[in-house]
């Protein structure tokens, strides 16, 4: 039997079928495929052989995790977060980490679905839908990306107005370079790659636990909040809890990860290289994920410590980098360096976000209908169209970021429409034995995630309702 091919090797192909020396062959799935996932860099990372030495193993599956984890920390999580502990204190700490804990169940089905078959999320879904309805899903996936892509453009450009006082519509036009960035970090290795975006996230914790020690917490009351109460089922209580699992649980995350742990070179002939493969690939993910978490409950204690009883108001970028300097909101911790750092993490967060966008898009295109355009017009295209309506909102109306606030709501439409799309068929898949084999979902796992499917899109569709409502509003 031939072995998965090494970095450098490149696989031949033959009309739609995928033929090398990768092992990818003994899973039947994998024939139907259009080429691997992510082909320049799928199985370009060694990894050891033997799962003896836990720390080797777990250094070496380490990395996807982090590009996963971006998802779940991007400046669309910043104004709920905040907003939250701002209006309520403490109590919707509970939400976070129930959010986090679905992410890691979802992201732990994404990343044994690509180890097992060898097929990413999307090229899976085709598999089983034809060509058509697979056309349909990967316009509401890509709009699902864009809307994302949207936020991530917003966000980069009021860092840059807030740090070096650039106009929006220049910083928006600026955005762009995001394109020449990515271009530059594909060519140093997808190690370097996941190196960049884990220093990126260390830097925001960095900079919101130093807040956070500075803002002086109740810690008991903090620690309470993780138990939930019946206080969050009021009606405002409710309503923000809503947006923090919605805004959490990103549906491009879960193409994403099914891909990129595919970049680490695992035999599937070697029933104990996947069984190793799928268990550090778990490790990574979860640990990832709980810095993502605690990024989230920083945010939260942040608003809570810091804005408790004077949050109105604080829904903009801009007014929480202008509270976190005034004493009067702020009290005397206050200061411009607590601003300063503020907008740095959100212009890390903005630029960690664009490249795990930019590899999604391909996955989707790749996936879904089987088209492979060169990366660098990829990446230009997907940001043209992205700041093709952040442009024109912020000329319209002045350079106004109250005008971008409203688009971010625009954007979240999407969202809410293309979560189920992708976690339907995650599930099924996984929890399919026919598929996965003895890799397949226990029961019981697959009955707490068909209940979280049905929960989130649930939450979704209410929020969608309360989306279009606001959008309505604003005519």
């Amino acid at each position: 039997m031939s072995s998965t091919p090494r970095s450098g090797q490149t696989p031949e192909r033959t009309g739609n079928t995928q033929t090398s020396q990768s092992s990818n062959q003994t899973h039947p799935l994998v024939q139907t495929a259009n080429g691997l996932s992510l082909q320049e860099i799928n199985s370009t990372v060694a990894v050891p052989k033997e799962s003896g030495n836990f720390w080797k193993n777990l250094f070496a599956f380490s990395g996807p995790g982090a590009l996963v984890a971006v998802g779940y920390m991007d400046p669309g999580n910043w104004i709920t977060s905040i907003g939250g502990g701002a209006q309520y204190g403490y109590l919707l700490m509970s939400v976070v980490l129930i959010s986090s804990l679905i992410a890691m169940m979802l992201q732990y089905m994404s990343a044994k679905l690509g180890i097992v078959t060898g097929l990413d999320l999307a090229q899976a879904t085709r598999l089983h839908t034809g060509r058509k309805l697979s056309f349909t899903l990967w316009i509401c996936t890509e709009l699902a990306v864009m809307a994302t892509d949207i936020a991530e453009v917003i966000g980069g450009a009021i860092a840059l107005k807030l740090l070096f006082g650039i106009p929006l519509i220049v910083g928006v036009a600026l955005t762009i370079l995001d394109v020449l960035i990515l271009l530059l970090l594909t060519h140093v290795g997808f190690r370097r790659i996941e190196a960049i975006v884990a220093a990126l996230i260390l830097v925001i914790m960095l900079v919101f636990v130093y807040e956070v020690i500075l803002a002086q917490p109740n810690v008991p009351a903090m620690m309470e909040g993780f138990i939930p109460s019946k206080q969050i089922l009021g009606n405002g209580e409710l309503t923000m809890a809503l947006g923090i699992v919605g805004a959490t649980v990103m549906p491009h995350n879960l193409y994403l990860h099914s891909s990129i742990v595919q970049t680490r070179n695992v035999d599937r002939s070697d029933d104990q290289q996947v069984s190793n493969a799928v268990r550090f690939a778990t490790w990574d993910s979860n640990i990832q994920l709980t810095a993502a978490f605690v990024v989230n409950c920083l945010l939260l204690v942040l608003g809570a410590a810091m804005f408790f009883g004077r949050g109105e108001g604080l829904d903009t970028f801009t007014a929480l980098y202008n509270a976190l300097g005034n004493q009067s909101i702020a009290g005397p911790v206050a200061s411009g360096l607590l601003s300063t750092l503020f907008a740095v993490a959100l212009l890390a967060s903005g630029q960690n976000s664009t490249i795990t966008g930019t590899l999604t898009g391909q996955i989707v295109m790749e996936g879904f209908i089987r088209m492979r355009i060169p990366l660098w017009l990829r990446r230009l295209v997907t940001r043209l169209i992205s700041i093709i309506p952040v442009l024109a909102c912020a000329i319209i109306f002045g350079g106004k970021e109250s005008a971008l606030d409203s688009l971010l709501v625009y954007s979240q439409v999407f969202l809410c429409v293309a979560l189920p799309i992708s976690m339907v068929p995650l599930v099924w898949f996984t929890s399919s034995k026919k598929i996965m084999g003895k890799y397949a979902n226990p029961k019981w796992l697959a009955v707490i995630a068909w209940a979280v499917v049905v929960l989130l899109t649930a939450l979704n569709a209410q929020l969608l309702v309360q989306d279009i409502g606001e959008i309505i509003a604003l005519f």
